[in-house]
């Protein structure tokens, strides 16, 4: 009885203005059990972004595949891989996964293929090099993104009967800053070389293999009423309803838009990067770039997830304003060559990071929100989907950056985020409802 008090009593102290914490989204049976649940899904959550940090592909496994002599193209397929390899399947295994009463144990067994994966690149970068290095890599990292295709779908739906709608914004928001702490720490002891930069980079992987195996064993510990199961039908069937929320929703509609064209700020930092390695900032500076990123998301993560319990509509406003602006600065400096002198571009990457904690979370908790019980699975795997063939799209931008150079493909994303900034403008004040 001491430690729920206490686990009570700390619950209270981070939802402050929840006084009575009333649950209107959610049972009273999950209600009782929430702070427990809150402190798992942040503990659960602050590992597998903490793993997600240490072998970010847009900047760690890049660095990791040309230190090992592996092919460019190869590399340009991590962001890709990574990111539409996570959503695209979800359409598929949205069906089967709303089979599950309990989804936890789904979300748990996604967490612990990624930290095998994780473990494997490891092993990879100890054992091979060139192509065959590359290949590998490439191969484990699909691996790691099919599992987490698994996770995606299953967590927002276990956080929505776990949950109070007021207060996921700020678990999500408190995991990312506390993982920040680890990827900060991580970040400089690669710029400062403290140890060898390849020792480093290889033993984060198979610290990040740890944290997701740890995190499946967190999450697996959540108390998770059985719920509904219904739309567990064969897959093309399952499809097409979904695509029927498509047409019937216009706000999901603009949802998926504005999602759509803030895929700029995921796509940009391979593109800022490689403008600034011609112009000789190169891959030297790899630890003042994760450090970057990190500290963009502990500064942030916390403020953007208790503003998007408020209005996930106007962080998504205000994210895609500063990406815009971020990614317009970028785009002039690299047309007057000066993007890579001194640390121009760990600042700026500083800033689209940010923005693109903004965007995560912001849309994370609108869609969350949107939805109800019955449509928040389908709405997820049908947005992730499309987004995920949208990513697999980006490839395109490879080939406007060989036509034109990184400089056009810069100011086409910073246009993109200038016309997600008026897409988001139309959204609905979810939270109001």
């Amino acid at each position: 009885m001491a430690s729920r008090s206490t686990t009570d009593m700390a619950f209270q102290a981070i939802i402050i203005d929840d006084q009575g914490r009333v649950c209107a989204d959610i049972p009273e049976s999950a209600c009782q059990q929430e702070p427990g649940n809150f402190f798992r899904h942040v503990g659960a959550l602050a590992l597998t972004k903490s793993a997600d940090g240490l072998i970010d592909p847009k900047l760690v496994l890049s660095w990791l595949m040309t230190a090992l002599g592996a092919p460019v193209a190869l590399i340009g397929l991590l962001v890709p891989v990574r990111e539409a390899g996570a959503l695209l399947p979800q359409l598929v295994t949205a069906a089967y996964l709303r089979k599950l009463q309990r989804r936890k144990w789904a979300w748990a067994m996604g967490a612990a293929v990624q930290g095998l994966a994780a473990g494997a690149i490891g092993i990879i970068a100890i054992g091979l090099t060139g192509v065959t290095a590359g290949w590998a890599i490439v191969v484990a990292l699909a691996i790691l993104a099919l599992a987490r295709s698994v996770c995606s779908v299953c967590y927002k739906d276990v956080l929505g009967k776990t949950i109070d709608k007021s207060r996921r914004g700020t678990a999500t928001g408190l995991a990312g800053s506390i993982a920040s702490v680890t990827v900060i720490v991580y970040a400089l002891a690669l710029s400062f070389q403290l140890v060898d930069r390849m020792l480093l980079v290889t033993g984060g992987l198979f610290l990040a293999g740890a944290a997701w195996i740890m995190s499946a064993v967190l999450f697996a510990t959540l108390t998770e009423h059985a719920g509904a199961t219904e739309g567990g039908k064969n897959a093309l069937k399952e499809a097409l309803a979904h695509f029927t929320y498509l047409r019937d929703d216009p706000q999901l509609r603009r949802f998926i838009l504005t999602r759509g064209l803030l895929t700029a700020t995921a796509l940009a930092p391979p593109f800022m990067i490689a403008v600034g390695s011609e112009a000789g900032e190169g891959y030297d500076k790899l630890g003042f770039l994760v450090l970057a990123s990190a500290l963009a998301s502990l500064l942030s993560s916390f403020v953007w997830g208790r503003l998007s319990d408020r209005s996930s509509r106007k962080v998504l406003v205000v994210a895609a304003l500063v990406a815009s602006v971020i990614l317009a600065a970028a785009s002039w400096l690299a047309f007057a060559g000066t993007l890579g002198g001194g640390y121009i571009m760990p600042m700026l990457l500083f800033g689209l990071m940010i923005a693109y904690q903004g965007v995560r979370l912001g849309r994370s908790t609108h869609l969350v929100d949107m939805a109800d019980t019955d449509t928040r699975a389908a709405y997820t795997a049908l947005s992730n989907t499309i987004i995920g063939l949208l990513l697999l799209a980006g490839g395109i931008f490879s080939l406007i950056a060989n036509w034109f150079g990184g400089e056009m493909v810069l100011a086409i994303m910073a246009g993109m985020s200038g016309l997600a900034f008026l897409a988001a403008w139309g959204l609905d004040e979810v939270q109001r409802s």
